[in-house]
């Protein structure tokens, strides 16, 4: 029998009533430290759709298309219904933002509590195509009168069409606003190997291969499976690929089990090679090599939303592994609100705030064959931005 995870309902995502709403961040009214969670964010509601598709399929940090100033239009315009569909099927909405402030409130929470020198702490979120967008957070960090600011990226394997992509928004939004003079700024652009990420998604998996008989258990395929990127990202250098392979290994010695793993590729969008095996094609090629009992974990993401929700829970969990006979799938939970990964999150700011690192030497080095001149003005912005020279220059 397939797993049921896949037939389940989900609860209708409430649509905010303001932009206020929205938010839902830290009561905290005189933050000193701001932690800004990065992450492309997901459409609340379905009236969102359409924006959120346009801002994806016009960003060429994200993609890049022929005439797609014109091309990317026309693509999510095509697209919007059958994508406001899909979040109908899960809900109404992303629930991305939820988890987020959810993951957000119990960081600071853990941080007031582990590192009261640096407190009070508050988080704020900003998003690449939704609302609360990436301008909107940092003209708020100004007004709320922050001392310290971390960028946090939520992707914990940097790819310069995620983590890459919000930062240069933040980049761009400070060539037509000045930089606050106030505030100290560094970034954590990456935490693909911290132990306390892998010890997480090995409890998460573990909590699912106790659903699958004691007889198989140890003979169920793990499939981790991420978003793919496109090969000419790969050889151009980026580093996404690896760094998601680094956390596969380091979660498969944490959880430290006999069963075979592999890892595949999701999400690929439009005509040109991604990285693969492609995670569909993959269930498909195990259920005719006679292993009918998968695993899915989605490695690259730490939150529910309709990559997990939609593509993985309904389309390959349930519509593709019934057409190709598996007998039992299972999805592994995203980190959410996992105790073990609240854990994880504090340790990795904490650890960031007590190096005196404000910029990684690993974010500032190119591509070897990059070719964006907005990625080189972007890292030489932040190049420049999380030194002490730049703060003692404009504020001592």
């Amino acid at each position: 029998m397939l797993s049921t995870i896949c037939r389940k309902t989900f609860p209708r995502v409430p649509r905010p009533a303001s932009l206020s709403s929205v938010r839902m961040l830290s009561d905290v009214q005189n933050p000193k430290t701001a932690i800004v969670m990065l992450n492309m964010g997901g459409p609340t509601h379905i009236d969102q759709v359409g924006d959120y598709l346009h801002r994806i399929m016009t960003d060429r940090d994200m993609i890049q298309l022929p005439i797609q100033n014109k091309l990317g239009p026309w693509i999510a315009s095509r697209r919007t219904e059958e994508v406001q569909k899909k979040y109908m099927e899960i809900g109404g909405g992303s629930p991305i933002l939820k988890w987020t402030n959810s993951q957000g409130r119990l960081l600071v929470e853990a941080l007031d509590k582990l590192s009261p020198e640096t407190g009070p702490h508050k988080h704020y979120v900003a998003f690449r195509y939704v609302p609360p967008f990436t301008e909107e957070t940092f003209a708020q960090l100004e007004k709320d009168g922050v001392e310290r600011a971390v960028i946090f990226s939520q992707y914990p394997q940097y790819s310069c069409a995620t983590t890459g992509s919000s930062l240069n928004a933040i980049a761009d939004f400070y060539k037509s606003t000045p930089v606050p003079k106030n505030i100290k700024f560094s970034m954590i652009e990456r935490w693909a190997s911290h132990p306390l990420l892998a010890k997480v998604f090995a409890q998460r998996i573990q909590e699912k291969l106790e659903a699958f008989d004691p007889s198989i258990r140890d003979d169920v395929v793990i499939l981790f499976t991420a978003h793919s990127l496109p090969l000419k990202a790969v050889s151009r250098g980026d580093t996404y690929p690896h760094e998601v392979a680094a956390t596969v290994g380091s979660t498969m010695q944490q959880l430290a089990v006999p069963n075979p793993h592999r890892l595949v590729w999701q999400s690929k969008v439009g005509p040109l090679p991604w990285l693969q095996p492609y995670t569909d094609d993959a269930i498909k090629a195990y259920a005719k090599q006679g292993r009918k009992h998968l695993l899915l974990v989605p490695i690259a993401f730490v939150n529910e939303h309709i990559e997990t929700l939609h593509e993985l829970d309904i389309e390959y969990c349930y519509d593709v592994a019934k057409e190709a006979g598996i007998k039992q799938i299972e999805r592994a939970a995203t980190p959410n609100v996992h105790p073990t990964f609240i854990e994880a999150l504090a340790d990795v700011v904490i650890n960031h705030m007590n190096s005196g690192q404000r910029v990684s030497k690993q974010f500032l080095t190119r591509c070897p064959h990059c070719v964006s001149a907005r990625c080189q003005s972007s890292k030489e912005f932040f190049r420049e931005l999380c030194t002490d020279k730049y703060y003692e220059k404009n504020v001592l």
